[in-house]
C-alpha cells in the first residue's frame, strides 16, 4: 500500500486544515487507516483512527471534539478535518494504513508525512 498526504500548512491559532491521504495498491487488504503525529523530540503518537469494518473511530483525548476522520472507501482516501487549531496541534502528520496480510499478521504503512504549524 503506498500513501500520499497533502494539506498541511500554516494556520493561526484557532483556524482550520483539512489533511487528505491518498492509498494506492493493495487497498482491499487495509484493516484500519489512521493520523499519527510527531512534534520535535516526542515519540509519534495516534491521532485519530478508523476502522474499515464499520466506519468505527476513535481519537486521541487532546483532539476529541476538534478533529475528525473520515474515509471514502470507493475513492481510497481518507482526510482529518482539524478546527479550533492550537500551538500544540504543530507536529508532522503521518498517515497510515494497517494491512491484514494472508498469514494474520498485521504490517503498518506510511505516508511521507505533511507539516502543520499552528502559530501562537
Amino acid at each position: 500500500v503506498q500513501l500520499v498526504e497533502s494539506g498541511g500548512g500554516l494556520v493561526q491559532a484557532g483556524g482550520s486544515l483539512r489533511l487528505s491521504c491518498a492509498a494506492s495498491g493493495r487497498t482491499f487488504s487495509i484493516n484500519a487507516m489512521g493520523w499519527y503525529r510527531q512534534a520535535p523530540g516526542k515519540q509519534r503518537e495516534l491521532v485519530a483512527r478508523i476502522i474499515s469494518s464499520g466506519g468505527i473511530t476513535s481519537y486521541a483525548d487532546s483532539v476529541k471534539g476538534r478533529f475528525t476522520i473520515s474515509r471514502d472507501k470507493a475513492k481510497n482516501t481518507m482526510s482529518l478535518q482539524m478546527n479550533s487549531l492550537k500551538p500544540e496541534d504543530t507536529a508532522v502528520y503521518y498517515c497510515n494504513a494497517r494491512e491484514i496480510l494472508t498469514s494474520g499478521a498485521f504490517r503498518d504503512n506510511w505516508g511521507q508525512g505533511t507539516q502543520v504549524t499552528v502559530s501562537s
